[in-house]
């Protein structure tokens, strides 16, 4: 479980150049969550955190940051990773931010992004 001391030198900022949240730890990049932002909508394929950080819980605090900024910007939003759908599921009170697929699909069924993934 992460320690507040490890959570407190997770640094996540938005880079929207690049398209995604980045999780740091002083200067050295440890995670980040791809989004595509697009009318009203931001799709998030893929959350990558590196091997030597993953247990830190740097996937959490990554999603954790993408959902409330999504919520801010009042965005509806598309979990196209598993992670995200996994992170969803244990965290209800954001599910009313996922966008209502067209034709009834099941939000569960996402693309899995590449890398590796975790908190």
């Amino acid at each position: 479980m992460p320690t507040a001391a490890t959570n407190s030198q997770v640094t996540i900022t938005d880079a929207p150049a690049h398209g995604r949240f980045e999780a740091r730890i002083g200067a050295t990049l440890t995670g980040f969550a791809d989004y595509v932002r697009d009318d009203g909508l931001v799709t998030y394929p893929r959350v990558v955190v590196s091997r030597p950080f993953l247990g830190r819980g740097i996937g959490d605090r990554l999603v954790r940051t993408a959902l409330d900024d999504a919520r801010r910007r009042g965005l509806r939003i598309r979990p196209a990773c598993a992670f995200v759908e996994q992170w969803l599921a244990m965290h209800p009170e954001y599910r009313d931010l996922v966008a209502e697929e067209a034709g009834g699909g099941d939000p569960g069924t996402g693309s899995g992004g590449a890398g590796r993934v975790g908190g």
